[in-house]
């Protein structure tokens, strides 16, 4: 069961995760008991999977931005189980994208600079043995929607 104070709830917790939940009950218009009630429900369910602070990535010297997509071989489960978990396991991997279409993964990559780029797409990429093709795209802007909004289906 999701309503409309569920969906209240999830986009204000989306636009501020820090939010004290006596304000947030305040925003949504219930009791902070039924909103602490309602939030720690969304959790269990799964709705809200997490919080997390968004950085500035080139306040974190790492101004440059990419989109490596790239395609494997042999595609089978375990590889690209392993090779998911691979470039995850990289500093310089923003988010790891297993996609259908002519390549396999869109991996974001937030790196020093070019020559820092060069490096992870040679020594971090093709050198492994079921990268079969890479192509890269530099960012120019990046930016999220924080608010996702539930379909009116899900509502009840």
């Amino acid at each position: 069961m999701f309503d409309a104070i569920d969906a209240a709830i999830v986009r204000e917790l989306q636009n501020d995760a820090r939010l004290p939940n006596k304000d947030l009950a305040a925003r949504v218009n219930v009791a902070p008991s039924t909103c602490l009630v309602r939030v720690r429900a969304l959790r269990e369910r799964g709705v809200i999977t997490g919080c997390h602070a968004e950085v500035d990535l080139g306040a974190l010297g790492r101004p440059l931005q990419a989109i490596v997509a790239v395609r494997i071989r042999p595609h089978t489960r375990a590889v690209v189980r392993r090779f998911g978990d691979y470039v995850l396991s990289l500093p310089e991997t923003i988010a790891a994208s297993n996609v259908a279409g002519p390549d396999d993964f869109l991996v974001h990559v937030a790196v020093t600079d070019a020559a820092h780029l060069q490096q992870l797409l040679l020594d971090g990429f093709t050198t492994r043995k079921e990268v079969a093709e890479l192509h890269t795209n530099l960012l120019f802007d990046h930016r999220r929607k924080h608010e996702v909004p539930p379909t009116a289906e899900v509502i009840s």
